[in-house]
């Protein structure tokens, strides 16, 4: 068959994920389809991948695109002819210790909160169900019975038949060559035997997805890893239907494979193969075997199942697989350039997302929009900062030795680090600042008093920060603080058009005169919520734009996306140029008076309202807006200027008390003041009517905006599920989120987030309430409520206004 001319959508790589998305392009949605591959199906990483199939992630949306992959995988056969090698043999998680046991009883809830029944089970129950394994070391196991294993090989030919049954082409030996381009749009796909015009791409080539990527402009942030495992002899007694083990404490993995063991593991100390291009010819090729560097893994391996120590090692794989900075995927339509879409970097768990992978990325590339909230995935997640070869590979690599260690609340990478800081890092660090890092940024998370170690010491319960935040927390709350917030992504709209673009694509009035300030989410078809930033009007043509320090990528494509044609519009970010200090509390009016000589009274400077005003010798934006709920400035300052701006502050507020905040205590701050969190409390899954911020959608103006007809089609009809907040009395009790809530003894819905609430003397959770016949303020607050803690009832209170209002007049003047 020759190579067509023409093709609605091209999907780039014959690999478990392409033939997913091709099959799933024919199926679903009757694409005009063309897959190619530059050698065989599967010849990548496909072919010697393990083949273990889990499903729950901390994202109820990617479980969700796991449990699909189950699914398609249960059926695909009959459909096909083509068996699939899925055997559902359950999973068991080995614990050896205190701190895996409550990992895994919080993973148990999060998997009921996600609707799976994920079991806690004894050593004596781990025993009998797989007999040949050593269980004098183990706390427990969890038990989900619903995993399995597959054939990567079979499965992925088996999708390919499908595609090719529904009507897509799938061409073996072309090799992709370059892109034919004009204003950031692919116009054809040339090979090397000859080229295709077409409307979409979609690069699913593996580990050579960042090198296709580049010929097209666009980064694919992702380092191939050397990955080893052994298939073993026939080891006697072990049952073909053994349950697939992860022994994360001993960095092991294991499923039954022809009588024998596949076992393999993630150490600390990986190897990773190039930063550089991978051969075009790697097809069907390994490594050399490396028993030096598996010895580790052999050695716990035989000290879990004793039995090994005396069987033959069969073969050994040592290949490359596809890893990410952050060890998730990564799918969705590149940033710089509006038609290639990618589907690439799985982490060594593509055969387990392959199904849902290529379900969710059709539609994503059909729709242009993702049918799912998918952020955690979201090419968009990076920045320039993920251009960096070497940067990418020292944080893939820490990513990769962490794949099996005990995931700590609130911990944070160690490479790479720093990389970006603001004017202020030094004077933050003479004042025992403890940082976070946050796209690159580094960002003061808490502040150690004299006597304490300024460095997190992580624990399962409350870490050695909880007491430091509570004074940071109670400090903005009496007096005042301040908070290096330069991180933030800023941007400018100018142009005549610029109030007409942003009218489209803002869900609240932006439209206000100049000097005003508009909180707006940014909706998208489905009403969900895609963004929530802050937009100041500077002038008649000039819109100042602030949002979150890790949606910098994601914000700026989506309203660059979205201004309509024609307008002139024109968007560009701003970030490094200004340092942003967050002046905070009841006593930051007195500390403005003291370094400008603008008039910052109530009247003359209220809410929601920017101005320029002077502090030492700089020309500094500052708007009246908060996320902790209190009286304060937001002082966008020129970058050079941060520095002296900073030391001006802390000498007019010396005499109150004021000092330097960090990222934690804004945390609890904003959790007492029902202020949402873009990506856990709101999502793309979510409109505003569900999250409780109707106030700030302009449907009673008559002008059309993204998301306006998804709502009014909603109209009237009674919301199912609803956004409230939940307190623990218990003190003994850390909220992390995923918690499933109960109402009246029946789960209906799970948190969103957790924290402590220092002011109420709570711990302070949100999540959406859900009931498909409605969920009234009746049926919120008329139930009696607990929430499930680490597999544990706990009672809880339901609230559905803000825990924490300062008096009126504090907030009003």
């Amino acid at each position: 068959m020759a190579l067509p001319s023409h093709a609605q959508i091209v999907v780039i790589g014959g690999g478990i994920i392409g033939c997913s998305t091709a099959y799933h392009l024919a199926r679903d949605h009757k694409a005009d389809v063309i897959l190619l591959d530059q050698g065989k199906l599967t010849s990548g990483s496909t072919w010697h991948a393990a083949g273990l199939v889990g499903q729950l992630r901390s994202s109820a949306s990617i479980t969700r695109v796991l449990k699909y992959s189950v699914e398609l995988y249960k059926g695909l056969e009959a459909e096909t002819g083509l068996a699939t090698g899925w055997k559902m043999t359950g999973c068991l998680r080995l614990a050896t210790n205190q701190d895996r046991w409550t990992e895994y009883k919080r993973l148990a809830t999060t998997a009921k909160s996600f609707g799976m029944d994920m079991q806690l089970v004894s050593p004596e129950e781990v025993k009998r169900m797989w007999p040949l394994m050593d269980t004098s070391d183990l706390v427990g196991a969890s038990w989900l019975p619903t995993d399995g294993q597959a054939s990567p090989s079979d499965i992925t030919q088996s999708l390919a038949k499908g595609a090719r049954m529904h009507g897509a082409k799938l061409f073996e030996n072309v090799r992709v060559t370059g892109f034919e381009m004009k204003d950031g749009r692919i116009l054809k796909v040339m090979t090397d035997q000859g080229d295709i015009t077409c409307d979409k791409v979609v690069n699913c080539a593996g580990q050579w997805a960042r090198q296709l990527g580049a010929m097209a402009g666009i980064n694919v942030p992702l380092q191939p890893v050397k990955h080893q495992y052994i298939i073993t002899e026939k080891l006697a007694g072990l049952a073909t239907d053994a349950p697939t083990l992860r022994d994360p404490d001993r960095r092991t993995y294991f499923k039954e494979e022809v009588g024998g063991l596949v076992m393999g593991g993630y150490e600390p100390n990986p190897q990773g193969w190039t930063t550089g291009d991978v051969p075009n010819d790697w097809e069907f090729r390994l490594f050399d075997d490396d028993f030096d560097h598996f010895e580790q893994h052999m050695v716990q391996a035989i000290e879990r199942v004793p039995g090994l120590a005396d069987v033959g090692v069969k073969q050994m794989i040592n290949g490359p697989e596809s890893f990410t900075p952050d060890g998730n995927f990564i799918l969705g339509v590149a940033p710089e350039c509006s038609n290639m879409f990618v589907g690439a970097g799985f982490n060594a768990f593509g055969i387990a997302s392959g199904g849902g992978a290529g379900w969710v990325l059709a539609q994503w590339v059909v729709d242009g929009e993702a049918p799912l909230d998918l952020w955690v995935v979201d090419i968009r997640r990076f920045s320039g900062l993920h251009r960096d070869r070497q940067w990418v590979s020292d944080r893939t690599l820490e990513a990769y030795g962490k794949h099996y260690t005990i995931g700590y609340p609130h911990e944070e990478y160690a490479s790479g680090r720093p990389y970006i800081v603001s004017p202020l890092y030094e004077r933050l660090k003479k004042h025992r600042a403890v940082f976070g890092s946050k796209l690159g940024w580094e960002r003061p998370n808490w502040f150690a008093p004299e006597g304490v170690e300024p460095k997190d010491v992580y624990a399962m319960g409350r870490q050695n920060w909880f007491a430091p935040v509570g004074d940071e927390h109670r400090h903005v709350r009496e007096a005042v603080g301040v908070f290096d917030q330069s991180s933030f992504a800023k941007y400018e709209m100018t142009g005549k058009d610029a109030q007409k673009a942003l009218d489209f694509i803002c869900a609240n009035d932006v439209s206000k005169p100049k000097g005003r300030l508009t909180y707006t989410q940014l909706l998208n078809t489905r009403g969900g919520i895609e963004a929530d930033l802050t937009v100041a009007r500077l002038a008649d043509d000039k819109f100042y734009i602030v949002t979150g320090t890790g949606f910098r990528t994601h914000d700026l494509a989506w309203i660059s996306d979205h201004i309509p044609a024609g307008l002139d519009a024109k968007l560009v970010d701003v970030t490094e140029q200004f340092g942003t200090l967050s002046l905070m509390g009841p006593k930051a009016r007195t500390v403005l008076e003291g370094v400008t000589d603008a008039e910052v009274s109530n009247a003359a400077f209220p809410f929601g309202h920017v101005r320029e005003i002077a502090i030492a010798g700089a020309t500094v934006r500052a708007l009246r807006v908060t996320y902790v709920g209190e009286l304060g400035w937001e002082l966008h300052v020129p970058i050079e200027a941060t520095g002296e701006v900073f030391d001006a502050l802390m000498a007019a507020g010396a005499a109150h008390g004021i000092r330097p905040i960090g990222y934690r205590a804004l945390e609890s701050l904003r959790l007492e003041k029902g202020y949402r969190a873009w990506g856990s409390d709101i999502t793309p899954n979510d409109t505003p009517f569900e999250a409780g911020l109707g106030w700030a959608v302009k449907l009673r103006k008559d002008a059309d905006f993204l998301g306006r007809k998804a709502l009014e089609k909603l109209g009237n009809a009674p919301l199912t599920k609803r956004l409230a907040c939940f307190t623990v009395d218990d003190k003994d009790v850390v909220l992390v989120g995923r918690e499933t809530i109960l109402r009246d003894g029946q789960a209906v819905g799970y948190l969103t987030s957790g924290g402590y609430g220092y002011t109420v003397g709570k711990n302070v959770g949100f999540g959406y309430v859900r009931n498909a016949s409605g969920v009234d303020d009746a049926f919120v607050t008329g139930g009696n409520y607990e929430l499930v803690v680490a597999m544990t009832r706990v009672p809880a209170n339901v609230h559905l206004e803000p825990l924490f209002d300062p008096a009126a007049a504090r907030v009003k003047g």
